[in-house]
């Protein structure tokens, strides 16, 4: 290693550029996600940031004490930490169905490396910077991966998204119908244009559970075992009238948008509409409408349970379809856990029981395990879920291996076949519709700032605020 020197001229500044590259931790791969592409590079950490992206044998000077070289093996891609921005994390308040230490080993365990908290189900609600801040004392020390949180629209709180915004919540989460819990109440069209024109003013970002609650209560139903009884009473056609009134919504306002867990071709094409009349307007999908369908949900089976639901394989070849055009912008878990007794499981009444499926740590495992059956490469599977889930939230130092980010990376193994094992994932409560799955796909490894994340030792994740 080459040591700083006090001189001048042109030695000195070699001197100075070669000290510059030296590094704590050097990995070197076969096989990297860089750029949208799988190459082989070596990557040089220092303070917890990549340094640079270099050829795979670059010859790499390594500081005295360092964590030295790491080489991956040659059944293994090098992908940066992922980034998942829907996330149910309940803690405060509602601990019982999962918390800051569970969720976030669960993450790490998927190769996620930054979650963004919902701000609903932990109480209380995350509505005003008070809220916020019993959020972030409820993670302090807990979090094995970095945290960010969004905050909450509600009717009569417009007065506290500004405030919200300058506490540094990422945007604000509201619903056009029932949440399913009382202290998040939906937003009517006039509190939808009173939340987008009060975030127009600062350019915050609203994200919507978009479905019209009008169309939701002509399909209601009396519950039942029955799948299809339930995916009957969320049709469609609630989330694509939903969709269409909140890019008007944004559109009069001359705000932005993001509509959250796109199942639908119906919403899918007002999306697409939207985009294309220039609303600023984005969306997301989720593991479970890319790999589950209808068809395959066994009566009874309470753990199938979200709203919107799952569809069956023609909306499901949609959703595929807007993502590989880029209508859909990002893939997200939605992990929204609960107790077993909520999920009903004896009783198996889609009815009663809670909404929502527990599948942070699985989400990589089985988008890839889908996308490899569709001819769709790894490196895209990554982009729906570092990047572009990085980019909607506005974090440019994450969600890509690049000169100048955090060094957050997974180790993954893409042929590497496994089966869910329910007892044996991280999240709170075992319960999962992923259990006993065959996936191929696994995560072998997560690093944080150029650390590995050891799921037993002292959590290190950061919170996090709006860049």
């Amino acid at each position: 290693m080459t040591h700083p020197t006090t001189g001048t001229g042109p030695d000195a500044a070699d001197a100075a550029r070669e000290d510059d590259r030296t590094v704590d931790l050097v990995l070197r791969a076969g096989r990297a996600v860089v750029d949208g592409a799988v190459r082989p590079v070596s990557v040089g950490v220092r303070g917890g940031r990549v340094v640079a992206v270099e050829a795979l044998d670059h010859p790499w000077a390594l500081a005295p004490g360092g964590s030295g070289e790491v080489v991956l093996a040659d059944d293994e891609v090098l992908l940066p930490g992922l980034v998942d921005t829907h996330v149910h994390v309940n803690e405060p308040g509602r601990t019982e169905w999962e918390g800051f230490a569970s969720a976030t080993r669960a993450a790490a365990a998927g190769g996620i490396t930054t979650i963004l908290d919902m701000p609903l189900n932990s109480v209380p609600a995350t509505l005003d910077p008070a809220a916020l801040e019993v959020k972030r004392a409820a993670a302090r020390g807990q979090c094995a991966v970095d945290v960010g949180f969004w905050g909450g629209a509600v009717p009569g709180n417009a007065d506290q998204l500004a405030p919200l915004h300058e506490a540094g919540v990422f945007g604000v989460k509201c619903f056009l119908l029932d949440s399913g819990v009382e202290e998040f109440p939906p937003l009517d069209p006039a509190g939808l244009a009173a939340a987008l024109s009060e975030l127009a003013r600062f350019d915050g970002l609203l994200l919507v559970h978009a479905e019209d609650a009008d169309e939701i209560e002509a399909h209601a139903h009396a519950g039942g075992p029955r799948f299809a009884d339930f995916l009957g009473s969320r049709p469609p056609a609630a989330e694509a009238l939903a969709v269409r009134a909140v890019a008007a919504a944004v559109a009069d306002a001359g705000a932005r948008a993001h509509v959250v867990h796109l199942s639908s071709a119906a919403g899918l094409a007002e999306v697409r509409a939207a985009k294309a009349a220039g609303t600023r307007l984005s969306t997301e999908t989720c593991p479970h409408y890319l790999t589950l369908d209808a068809g395959s949900v066994p009566d009874g089976d309470t753990t199938f349970k979200c709203c919107p639901p799952i569809r069956d394989r023609a909306e499901q070849d949609a959703l595929w379809a807007g993502l590989l055009d880029g209508t859909i912008d990002c893939v997200v878990s939605d992990h929204s856990p609960c107790t077993a007794e909520l999920k009903r499981l004896e009783e198996g009444d889609f009815g009663t029981a809670w909404g929502g499926i527990a599948s942070v740590q699985l989400g990589l495992p089985a988008v890839w395990t889908a996308a490899r059956g569709r001819g769709v490469p790894l490196e895209t599977v990554v982009g729906w879920m570092s990047s572009a889930t990085a980019d909607l939230a506005g974090l440019a130092d994450r969600g890509r291996i690049a000169a100048g980010n955090v060094a957050d990376f997974a180790v993954f193994a893409p042929e590497q076949e496994w089966v869910v094992d329910a007892e044996s994932l991280q999240h709170k409560n075992k319960v999962t519709p992923y259990a006993g799955r065959r996936f191929t796909g696994a995560v072998r490894s997560t690093w944080r700032r150029g650390e590995p994340v050891d799921l037993g030792g002292e959590p290190r994740g950061e919170l996090l605020t709006r860049p």
